[in-house]
């Protein structure tokens, strides 16, 4: 077990890293619509999958998931939620909610903890109760001066709290769980590609060459991390995954300052600070459980 925890370590680092950046990659794109930019990112995925697929020989791996109706329900559900987390995050950065979705994350790991309780039945220490309240009290903070942004953070914790659970339990490797998450999305993005290059703008496509670059490199910025994610999910128990994942909210949090200018409400910044410290006691907790083993 020992040196299970290590070799997931360097994935998470790696898919945080890069979600953590992701907004200066969506800002070049600003002008791409946020339903046609996810399309994109479904339909450039699917072939960098693919030829991961080939390279690895994991071929017979990705028949044996299409082809159980368990492991194909699953990674169905799976798909819907990280599509709908790509359209409201991408939505959100886009329109300049850079600390909203940074919120999102950094509730994301505290949702998990919650969600072990309910599904591994898990039990939380004091100090794991005390961060939950802390954090629950930094969103309804929200409730009263930031309703705007409540959604937006909730949405995109909930849904990849939900999607992180089924990969860490269905019995399928990264790769071809990918693989068959992009499929399943695959015809709703050509639909939505479709109907936006049939409109007056046209399609973002058919613009300059660096905006097609960009949009066709959006296939390797977004299945790069989904499968370090996915293999760390894996091989990681799930409060050190997301004692790593606050690594990404701080670094757009960062972006959101420093980079996009975007203005820090009051009524923001009192939600992170109690997000903030509900995280140190969490890391707290964690070390101390790891001091004690």
């Amino acid at each position: 077990m020992r040196a299970e925890k290590p070799a997931g370590l360097p994935h998470a680092l790696g898919a945080y890293l890069i979600w953590g950046l992701l907004p200066l990659y969506l800002h070049l794109l600003h002008q791409v619509p946020p339903f046609e930019m996810v399309g994109w990112r479904v339909i450039f995925t699917l072939p960098f999958c693919l030829i991961l697929i080939l390279i690895l020989r994991q071929g017979a791996a990705l028949h044996a998931a299409l082809t159980n109706p368990k492991t194909l329900l699953a990674l169905t559900i799976s798909a819907l939620l990280i599509g709908g987390n790509w359209l409201i995050y991408v939505w959100a950065i886009q329109r300049g909610h850079v600390l909203a979705s940074s919120l999102g994350y950094y509730i994301n790991p505290l949702a998990n903890v919650l969600a072990g309780t309910v599904f591994f039945h898990e039990r939380l220490s004091r100090r794991q109760w005390l961060a939950v309240t802390l954090a629950a009290c930094g969103v309804a903070l929200l409730l009263f001066g930031a309703l705007d942004m409540l959604w937006i953070s909730l949405s995109l914790a909930l849904t990849f709290c939900a999607y992180g659970l089924i990969r860490k339990t269905t019995p399928v490797a990264p790769i071809p769980g990918l693989t068959i998450e992009a499929l399943v999305l695959l015809i709703p993005a050509l639909l939505v590609v479709t109907y936006h290059a049939q409109g007056a703008a046209g399609s973002a496509m058919g613009g300059d060459l660096s905006t097609a670059l960009l949009i066709a490199g959006a296939g390797i910025i977004t299945g790069t991390p989904l499968v370090l994610f996915a293999t760390a999910a894996r091989r990681m128990t799930y409060s050190a995954l997301g004692f790593v994942q606050f690594l990404a909210p701080s670094l757009v949090f960062i972006l959101g300052l420093f980079v996009f200018h975007e203005p820090l409400r009051p009524v923001q910044l009192a939600s992170f600070i109690l997000i903030w410290l509900a995280i140190v006691l969490f890391v707290i907790d964690l070390f101390s459980r790891r001091a004690k083993v």
